[in-house]
């Protein structure tokens, strides 16, 4: 049999190439440590009713996951920096590293200010595993493996779906919360030995002289916490002026990226005139919408539908199994159908917000009756933007500048992300508004959770319009 590890494009490829000989702990340590980051994100969101409950912290609630979020954005954009002063594998094990250190914070936070601290931390270190994995898989493997390194790391995502609320949930269960981090921390600091053994110590003999789009990337995260720090308050002025200097904010970094010599975005990201603007707002608009409202589901369903942790962590994961679901119904399609997906695909999650904005924050007795339409919502939202997003990846690619491609595949992580960042931080303050802490309770949820679906029910139906320009520029 040929070695794996030294393969040409005249051999015939397959599965057992990338998962046997060298190549099959290669593989591991790349997927599992996107598999850590993914099962993360699941077991946090599964937990953090526990943990509120516990330790308080409700008012910072869905900064959790804005903090996370904003923090991998700076992670994942100073890998390539980190990639080339340390090499593959020095890189790989400090990024296992900083993340194991932000979950051991997390295990023993005594207040949610210290378990934001090390959400951050978290984050970080996920943002950088996240990128090098990617970053990597052309240094470790052969061209014609690339496609299926790929695939194994991006599927991942959804093995998270299925590991990360069991662990997430079973510990929240038994009233052990810090557990569910503690399992994580010996894992993290595995593949960072791992790391140590089995990636190749690559290093670039030229000096990384590239310089990054800093000012623009501390535009976007200061536009976050503007929006953060604003929904901390229950008066409605300061909700605003947080809203207010976000905007203002972005404004001054897309007048930034268009003048600077070193980009965030593609030429023609922010214009509508060009065929590039109406693709990159679709995306946002999507991602924004599932983020924002993925975040609160497990604490919606235990409140006001009387569910479990490990039940309440499994059905808001239907959301991200849903968008795995559309991603590969849709993936194959000819490229006849393709504008009609573009189409379909908001209008499919404008659908199953209306039907969670009906349905979900009305208390009931969680029987498996009231839950299936519940169910199908989550799916239904998920399934829409999952089956039009590989095409909206692909649309960016194809339209962007010549000069820029490669710009505009890191573009999409962090249009992605950043949009994440914002949907959680918005989604913070109009639960806030709403009446999630004061006056809290039941009532305060049920009324949380009518004017979250409520105000972000609006996000496909806008992604529809912009969708239908993507369609008519075809």
């Amino acid at each position: 049999m040929s070695d794996p590890a030294s393969l040409t494009s005249h051999h015939k490829v397959g599965w057992g190439d990338l998962l046997t000989g060298k190549n099959a702990i290669r593989s591991l340590a790349l997927a599992g440590g996107v598999a850590l980051h993914a099962i993360n994100v699941y077991i946090a969101t599964t937990i953090l009713p526990s943990v509120v409950a516990d330790i308080g912290g409700l008012d910072y609630y869905a900064w959790n996951t804005t903090l996370f979020v904003v923090a991998s954005i700076i992670g994942s954009t100073l890998a390539v920096k980190l990639l080339r002063a340390a090499g593959p594998r020095k890189a790989y094990a400090i990024s296992a590293c900083v993340f194991a250190l932000g979950t051991l914070i997390c295990a023993m936070s005594p207040s949610m200010q210290i378990l934001l601290v090390g959400r951050f931390i978290q984050g970080f270190g996920g943002g950088f595993m996240l990128a090098l994995s990617y970053a990597m898989i052309r240094i470790v493997f052969p061209e014609v493996l690339w496609p299926r390194a790929m695939a194994l790391i991006s599927g991942m995502w959804g093995v998270a779906t299925l590991v990360g609320p069991a662990v997430g949930g079973i510990f929240a269960e038994l009233g052990e919360w810090r557990a569910a981090f503690w399992t994580v921390v010996p894992a993290a600091l595995l593949f960072a030995l791992m790391a140590l053994f089995v990636l190749p110590d690559v290093r670039h003999e030229k000096e990384d002289t590239a310089r990054l789009p800093f000012a623009q990337l501390t535009l976007l995260t200061l536009a976050v916490f503007a929006v953060s720090l604003g929904s901390i308050s229950h008066e409605v002025i300061w909700n605003v002026i947080g809203i207010s200097i976000a905007i203002v904010l972005i404004a001054l970094m897309i007048r930034l990226d268009a003048t600077s010599s070193k980009r965030l975005l593609p030429r023609g990201s922010f214009s509508f005139s060009q065929p590039l603007g109406p693709v990159i707002v679709t995306m946002s608009l999507l991602a924004l919408t599932v983020t924002s409202v993925e975040v609160f589901i497990p604490l919606f369903l235990q409140v006001l539908h009387h569910q479990s942790p490990l039940v309440a962590g499994y059905l808001a994961a239907l959301m991200g199994a849903g968008w795995t679901i559309g991603s590969i119904m849709s993936s194959g399609i000819s490229s006849r159908r393709v504008r009609d997906v573009i189409i379909i695909g908001p209008l499919t999650s404008f659908a199953g917000m209306v039907l969670l904005f009906l349905l979900l924050p009305i208390a009931s007795g969680g029987t498996y009756l009231e839950l299936l339409p519940l169910c199908a919502g989550f799916v239904a939202v998920g399934c829409g933007v999952g089956m039009t997003w590989p095409h909206l990846l692909t649309r960016v690619l194809k339209v962007a500048p010549d000069d820029e491609k490669d710009l505009a595949s890191t573009a999409i992580t962090t249009v992605q992300l950043f949009s994440a960042g914002l949907g959680a931080a918005m989604a913070g303050m109009v639960t806030s508004l709403g009446g999630l802490t004061v006056p809290g309770g039941m009532a305060g949820t049920s009324s949380a959770a009518f004017w979250l679906f409520l105000s972000f029910g609006i996000g496909p139906l806008l992604g529809f319009l912009c969708a239908s320009r993507i369609v008519k520029r075809w």
